[in-house]
């Protein structure tokens, strides 16, 4: 299979809806119970590319196998410098290393925007994700027990760390204001 990684556009919203629906509506990995609608999924393209911040898709032959994208880990401006992904493949694509490719491509990405840390809340404590983060050098920073109920189940979420470019070496370009 030849993956192409590259920058997702509007036009990728239908297939990043569809993708994202499935695991909402199937998985624990997004503790989200209604997928997000098209509108919904379009302004999220639009507001993470106009952030300059890597909103990225995996197709092979023109068909979508799986996105990510990196934005500000929280809204306050302290946390400026830190990072959160998102990862989701095609359900029939899984394990092919997809995701992995992805991240692997949203890491470098993410150092090219400054972001010195990148972190992974990881849903449902998912076991393929976290050896995918493992596999790309990212460390357990915690686990937060039970915090999620979906499908009947109580669910954990594992956080998971990776320094990116410099990481707290030094300061980063910008300081928050």
């Amino acid at each position: 299979m030849e993956l192409v990684l590259r920058a997702a556009e509007l036009k990728d919203a239908e297939a990043i809806q569809n993708i994202y629906a499935h695991h909402v509506l199937n998985g624990t990995a997004s503790f989200d119970t209604v997928p997000r609608s098209l509108a919904e999924t379009r302004e999220k393209i639009s507001s993470v590319s106009a952030q300059g911040w890597p909103f990225l898709v995996a197709e092979n032959s023109g068909t979508v196998l799986g996105y990510a994208y990196a934005t500000q880990f929280r809204e306050r401006a302290a946390y400026a410098s830190t990072c959160e992904n998102s990862i989701y493949v095609l359900a029939d694509q899984r394990g092919n290393g997809i995701g992995a490719a992805l991240l692997k491509e949203l890491v470098q990405h993410a150092t090219t925007c400054e972001f010195r840390q990148m972190i992974a809340v990881i849903g449902g404590g998912e076991p393929a994700s976290i050896a995918v983060h493992e596999k790309l050098g990212f460390k357990l920073a915690g686990r937060m027990k039970s915090v999620g109920r979906k499908k009947g189940m109580w669910l954990d979420t594992v956080y998971m760390q990776l320094p990116l470019g410099k990481g707290n070496a030094s300061a980063p370009k910008r300081e928050p204001v």
